[in-house]
């Protein structure tokens, strides 16, 4: 499923059909102080955000992705910028070796950055020893080194693509088989993914070049701009994209609706939460009922109890892997990209989320969130705390663990 800017069905439209006219119980008030500084207050941390409109394309699919991916690699003419958490030696990922080997060939230079972590168990030296052959630049992130074993733990979970300068994709998608619905079938994972052009493109070329040779830290441009990159680390904050969300939660009116498969808040992420379901603001997260991390969802649970008690309703997704980590507040405010909601994409990997306030890619994403809704299963707080003992004790372990997940 992909929206573009001329998309017809509202997420408004969407929130009646599915979940009635309750769901907006909010949006009609008038306006409080609290509605006036959620639109003139922006958090130290914050890029200064305007609405308006940019050029994008939503992604949800996979091979739709991958599809356009693979065109914007083919028709580049000077520069193709990659990066993945998981580059794996599948069919998936021989396309795209085999694409930028082609490109290189065409005279473009290219620079494949992948984290050696994550592509532990899914990359490969003959893959490797292609793009090397072929003339591709090839970084690992962090390969493992006894001298320095803890920085093994700080991985870049970023992935995105850059295109001559003009053409960014970014998001959840990496780039292996369980994402295609055509090889991997119904079971494959959901995702989000965006493209997009223009200056942003340019901005990410900048911060990839900057990560390629070696520095970490960025300073963010305060320059009042629709959408906005923003990484984790910066000049002024260690913990941007954190402060970024719970920012975004403590100011929130009406409505925060939150999508991601790793959800280990810590506690300041828990009470900022509780806290916006607790003056009337709709809180709902969704996270996967199925997880490619077995202890991931018990460390979610630990949390469940206290976020239903105060009123943040959970659902948990049915169909398959829910993979995609996006947020959209009072539906007009989102972000999507590669940070879960948990300790590891707060305050230890290196990430980059889209923050923007476009109201198409709003409008998307809170439709897209609706249908989820609507293959997902609630929690019910006066069941779950009747769930049995056993269910505590694996929580606990999850939760103890929660840090390293």
């Amino acid at each position: 499923m992909r929206h573009s800017i001329g998309a017809e069905l509202s997420a408004i439209q969407w929130l009646k059909k599915v979940m009635g006219s309750e769901i907006c119980k909010c949006m009609g008030a008038s306006k409080s102080q609290h509605t006036a500084a959620m639109e003139t207050e922006e958090s130290a941390c914050a890029p200064h955000l305007t609405e308006g409109r940019e050029p994008f394309i939503l992604f949800t699919e996979g091979d739709v992705l991958y599809n356009e991916m693979l065109s914007s690699i083919a028709s580049s003419q000077r520069s193709i910028r990659l990066e993945s958490f998981i580059f794996a030696d599948d069919e998936v990922g021989w396309r795209f070796a085999k694409a930028l080997a082609e490109s290189v060939r065409a005279g473009v230079e290219v620079n494949l950055l992948i984290d050696a972590a994550g592509s532990l168990f899914w990359g490969s030296r003959s893959m490797e020893r292609y793009l090397h052959e072929h003339g591709a630049h090839i970084r690992w992130f962090h390969r493992w080194n006894w001298r320095v074993p803890m920085r093994y733990n700080r991985r870049d979970h970023r992935k995105l693509l850059v295109v001559d300068e003009e053409q960014l994709f970014l998001g959840g998608f990496n780039i292996h088989r369980k994402s295609s619905r055509a090889i991997f079938g119904e079971r494959r994972w959901r995702d989000t993914h965006v493209r997009i052009s223009g200056g942003l493109a340019v901005e990410a070329a900048r911060m990839f070049d900057d990560f390629w040779d070696g520095k970490r830290d960025w300073l963010l441009k305060k320059a009042p701009a629709v959408s906005a990159l923003v990484p984790n680390h910066t000049r002024a904050c260690r913990r941007t994209l954190h402060c970024l969300y719970v920012d975004s939660f403590r100011r929130a009116v009406s409505s925060v609706y939150l999508t991601t498969p790793y959800f280990v808040p810590d506690h300041r992420t828990q009470r900022e939460l509780s806290d916006a379901a607790g003056r009337g603001v709709d809180v709902r997260l969704l996270v996967p009922q199925k997880s490619d991390v077995w202890l991931a969802r018990p460390a979610a649970q630990a949390a469940y109890a206290n976020l239903l008690k105060a009123g943040v309703r959970i659902y948990e997704y049915l169909p398959r892997m829910l993979h995609a980590k996006t947020a959209v507040v009072d539906g007009k405010w989102a972000t999507l990209g590669t940070a879960n909601l948990d300790y590891r994409s707060f305050f230890v990997n290196y990430e980059l989320n889209l923050v923007t306030r476009d109201r198409d890619i709003c409008s998307g994403l809170n439709a897209q969130f609706i249908h989820d809704l609507s293959e997902a299963e609630e929690i019910c707080s006066s069941t779950w705390v009747k769930r049995p003992w056993g269910r505590h004790v694996t929580e606990t372990v999850g939760w103890l663990a929660r840090r390293w997940l």
